[in-house]
């Protein structure tokens, strides 16, 4: 009889690993579909350089997420292993956006909010004190276009929250929700009128989580993103070498068929696709929310269609590597506004994030929301690279052709917080509650698409199970 926890991406891996921190004599089986340990997180090393398949940097400030992240990398012993991107590297300083047929760098600085920089049509301190006299609407939740539309003008909604929104979850801002991803300054609006009154009000927050150890370092160097020396993959790895020094039995090629899920007073059964059933007396689920619908539908019609109301994306990303410098500008990469209708979402600089001699690295995302659209339901690689080549000739001028590459395709990498979606993860928690399940839910797709957020939201799991212990 062991706690089952379903998934073997960041989020289970930390689940499991606190859930062994806190319990150390409880069993734990950790199931995972794929083949390999890590989830999303996928660092290739390819020649002298590490192709990133999925996130690629880690934000080590602003938030009790980020703080969480940096402990657990100084719990297993990689604070070594690190390497930063300082505030003041053109990395951190250079972000773009591709308008117009043309790149624009976004205001890094607070002089820069007082000038006039293309795309925009007035310098952003204008949109932003329009905050002051936009009129409060008394709404439970709206699409984060409409929000920032209405504070901060339409230039402002189209050419940054729109594109911000794309590298952030790959999404459509018309249907993501703001009271999840600006849930702070939404409620700044809701709770004083505008944003502006609610920032000066919490300047003080004597209540802010405070950074310490290795968070308190990365303030002090002013750390703006962190990666690792092997890549973000170092992270995954640790944490599975851990769990497996620690007797955690972790099956890969583990299809999860049906699971009658654990009550309170009553264990369960996880069925598995090759036949075996696997006794569990709580289970955690960390798998994407239409995965677990799957395997609870027959005995919990109610939750599985609740569950199935938070969609994910798919996202196609191509890296390439050249023999040569081809960025005139050095920075951390560009975003595209939907407007531009152009088939990628962006292009990250990853040789000017961490430079590796003469190459250049590339790393080109498409689809996200626009994916089905754009690539049909069965894709082509060819077709990705070849819309992926013809990207960069287009935005950077680049003609060259690579001298590696890797094309993936990642199905349903990442969910869309659409309008209501805390409202659908309320009620998905009550329904488990209300029916006495022994069952926690952590992962991308209820609390946060982050790195941070996903960690967080398993220590946070474990530690709800360990106040009903």
């Amino acid at each position: 009889m062991s706690t089952i926890v379903l998934g073997g991406g960041l989020s289970g891996l930390s689940a499991a690993y606190y859930l062994k921190k806190m319990l150390p004599k409880v069993p734990i089986t950790l199931l995972e579909a794929s083949d390999r340990i890590g989830g999303w997180v996928r660092s290739n090393k390819v020649d002298d350089c590490i192709f990133e398949e999925g996130p690629r940097t880690i934000r080590p400030r602003g938030s009790p997420a980020a703080f969480n992240t940096l402990e657990l990398i100084d719990e297993l012993g990689l604070a070594n292993e690190i390497v930063p991107i300082l505030s003041n590297h053109p990395a951190a300083k250079n972000r773009m956006i591709f308008v117009n047929g043309k790149l624009h760098s976004l205001p890094n600085s607070l002089i820069s909010l007082f000038k006039k920089q293309e795309p925009f049509s007035k310098p952003l301190i204008r949109y932003l004190l329009n905050d002051l006299t936009a009129p409060k609407k008394n709404v439970k939740d709206e699409p984060i276009y409409d929000f920032v539309n209405r504070r901060f003008g339409s230039e402002f909604a189209d050419y940054l929250i729109s594109a911000l929104i794309c590298g952030i979850c790959a999404g459509n801002a018309k249907e993501i929700s703001v009271n999840f991803l600006m849930k702070n300054l939404f409620q700044y609006e809701q709770q004083y009128g505008n944003i502006t009154k609610g920032m000066l009000k919490n300047l003080f927050d004597s209540n802010k989580v405070k950074p310490k150890g290795l968070a308190l370092k990365a303030k002090k160097e002013k750390w703006s993103v962190y990666s690792f020396k092997n890549g973000l993959e170092t992270l995954p790895k640790a944490l599975e070498n851990k769990l497996l020094d620690h007797k955690v039995e972790i099956y890969v090629n583990t299809t999860c068929k049906e699971i009658d899920l654990p009550c309170i007073d009553d264990n369960g059964l996880v069925f598995l696709a090759d036949g075996r059933i696997l006794n569990a007396f709580h289970v955690i689920s960390t798998v994407s929310s239409q995965c677990l619908a799957k395997v609870v539908h027959k005995e919990h019609p109610q939750l599985a269609d609740l569950l199935n109301k938070i969609k994910c994306v798919t996202v196609g990303v191509v890296n390439l590597k050249y023999n040569k410098r081809l960025i005139t500008k050095d920075g951390f990469g560009f975003l595209v506004p939907p407007n531009e209708k152009l088939p990628i979402l962006g292009v990250t600089y990853d040789s000017c994030c961490f430079p590796n001699g003469d190459n250049t690295v590339l790393t080109v995302m498409m689809g996200g929301a626009w994916f089905k659209d754009l690539f049909g339901d069965y894709p082509d690689k060819q077709d990705l690279l070849k819309t992926a080549k013809e990207q960069l000739k287009t935005t950077l001028g680049i003609t060259d052709e690579p001298i590696n590459f890797k094309v993936s395709i990642h199905q349903n990498c990442i969910p869309q917080y659409t309008v209501g979606h805390t409202e659908t993860v309320e009620k998905i928690n009550a329904y488990i509650k209300n029916n006495k399940l022994s069952l926690s839910l952590c992962g991308s797709s209820y609390y946060g698409v982050g790195i941070n957020d996903v960690i967080l939201s398993a220590k946070n799991a474990v530690n709800d199970l360990m106040e009903d212990v």
